[in-house]
């Protein structure tokens, strides 16, 4: 893939970056202004060589802006790409069904990807998600429902998790 496009929008939890292939599939996404630092993060036999800078990305650009307004579902069926192993793809597309408002545990999470002894699997996946929000890696918690870890910081995940409470 050589060239994918980038925007970042003014969100209440930050600044937001969104990386989108030809096809409006987000590639990457998270509370970043930089968007090299996303392109890093994706799987580099999809990962683009040029980023071009295109203010409005169209269905993504609004789903996230909705979201971030109070409409959870605007995120449900906006397209993602990302490759890794079985697992990890297979976990992602789980992390996708965890509805806004229910976050679960990382051994729920485990137990919905068909391995429920993988716990750190779970984690992982979560930690290895490129295409925050998109696929909401914020909606798994700890066993204690404490924050556990999150690439963006606490904060985010926190007011993520208030966000869809609120809704």
């Amino acid at each position: 893939m050589s060239t994918a496009a980038w925007s970042t929008i003014s969100t209440p939890a930050g600044p937001f970056t969104m990386i989108v292939d030809s096809d409006g599939q987000v590639l990457a996404s998270g509370w970043s202004d930089d968007p090299e630092y996303l392109k890093a993060l994706v799987h580099k036999s999809i990962r683009p060589l040029t980023l071009v800078d295109k203010p409005d990305l169209g269905e993504v650009t609004t789903a996230a802006k909705t979201y971030h307004q109070g409409d959870l579902t605007a995120i449900d069926n906006i397209p993602v790409l990302q490759r890794s192993g079985e697992f990890l793809e297979h976990a992602w597309d789980v992390l996708r069904e965890v509805p806004a408002g229910a976050p679960v545990s990382y051994a729920e999470y485990a137990a919905r990807s068909g391995r429920p002894a993988a716990i750190r699997a779970a984690a992982s996946a979560c930690a290895r998600n490129a295409a925050a929000l998109f696929v909401p890696c914020h909606r798994v918690l700890r066993t204690d429902k404490t924050l556990g870890g999150f690439r963006y910081g606490l904060d985010v995940k926190r007011w993520l998790i208030a966000h869809e409470e609120r809704a």
